[in-house]
Formats: C-alpha cells, structure tokens, sequence
C-alpha cells in the first residue's frame, strides 16, 4: 500500500500541520508517529485516505478511513484516529490513544451465532497479537444490527451490520513514539477478516499512492 497523502492535524486545523493546541509546534514524536502511518503497507484489497480527525479528543490528532474491496462492491469500512497528548493522558495511561470504528454486513449464517461479538473483540485484540504489538487500556463495544425489508422491498433478505467501536494505548517506542505503522497494518488486518477474506501472505513491499475514494458514511 500505501503513504498516506495528507497533512499533520492538530486542533489548530493548519494546512501545513506545524500547529498544535493553542498554537505550538506539532510535537516531533507525533510528527513521526503520522510519518509512519503514512508510509505504511498494507494489503492490496484496502483502500485508505486521510480524513478529517476529530479536535477536541486531544491536542494533536490525525485519522484515516479505509474500505475492503471487492470490484464494486465494499466489504468492511471503517476509522482509525491517533491522538496524542504530550502531557500524557491518566485514562490512557500514556501520552498516545488509538481509536477506532469498524463495520461490515455479515452472512446469515455468522449473524445466527450468539458468541459472534466476544469472536470479533478477539479478531481485535488476535490482529495486535499476531503482529508482536503490546498496549493497554483496550476498550470497546461490538454492536449487531439487524435490518428487515418490506412492502416495496421484501425482495430483499434480511440484513445485519457488525460494528466494532475500540480504543487502545499502543506501548511507545525509542523517541517516544509508538510503531504506528504497524498498528495500523494490524487494523488492516482486522478490517480484512471482518469482511471475510482469508489470511494473507507476506506483505508486498512496494509502497504506491492512496487511491482516493469515497469515505465511510458517517455513523
């Protein structure tokens, strides 16, 4: 995959990224953090771009949205926000926060299965795991919903989404920065087995531009 095409954001919204909260220099161990995510790998069904991070989480914030595609078809959206605080946050228990939301419909047959949302926390937490990562503070919710058609549209069969709404502390690194690259080629992992594609093989090494397309619909 995959350097992110984008500018470092913080709260100030510069377009050049070189402000932080309340007007200071954007802190150079989140500067590599977003260095990192944007000249991360991922798998050739992902579709990433920068977007617009949320401000008021926390001092300095960068996010990207990814989808699995399939041809025309999507088969899992999601979000992935980094947010630091250089001061260090006491519910996070550090100075970084990765947070993120993750959807797809499901097959019939996986929505039939009760223990289906303690199995796709462990796709979370297995994704982190098999890539050697270590953090705290996990977090989150997995919601099933489920869609039923009438009248013009009984045709249809019945549908139901999975959300999975997750934050983390990813442990930081030499410079005080955390291996976001590889975090977030683990969130890439996630977003593929949601949508129910088999495991993949080494990852390619050729770094190309993000193609651009159209976000996930807001939640």
């Amino acid at each position: 995959m995959a350097a992110a095409q984008g500018h470092i954001s913080g709260q100030s919204d510069g377009a050049d990224g070189t402000d932080g909260a309340e007007g200071g220099a954007v802190p150079s161990a989140f500067r590599s953090a977003v260095d990192a995510l944007r000249a991360a790998r991922l798998r050739p069904e992902l579709e990433v771009e920068p977007t617009r991070p949320p401000k008021r989480l926390a001092p300095h914030a960068y996010a990207l949205e990814a989808a699995v595609v399939d041809g025309e078809d999507d088969l899992a959206d999601g979000r992935l926000v980094l947010l630091h605080d250089p001061a260090g946050h006491e519910a996070w228990q550090g100075a970084f926060r990765l947070v993120t939301l993750v959807r797809a419909e499901l097959e019939p047959e996986m929505a039939a299965d009760p223990l289906l949302p303690e199995v796709c926390w462990s796709w979370l937490t297995g994704a982190l795991e098999a890539r050697g990562l270590f953090y705290g503070e996990a977090g989150g919710t997995v919601t099933m919903a489920g869609s039923h058609y009438f009248g013009a549209l009984e045709t249809r069969r019945p549908a139901t989404q999975i959300e999975i709404r997750a934050s983390w502390t990813p442990r930081e690194g030499p410079g005080g920065a955390p291996d976001a690259a590889a975090h977030l080629v683990a969130w890439g992992d996630l977003l593929c087995q949601i949508a129910g594609l088999p495991p993949s093989g080494p990852v390619d090494a050729a770094v190309v531009t993000l193609p651009q397309r159209r976000g996930p619909q807001a939640p």
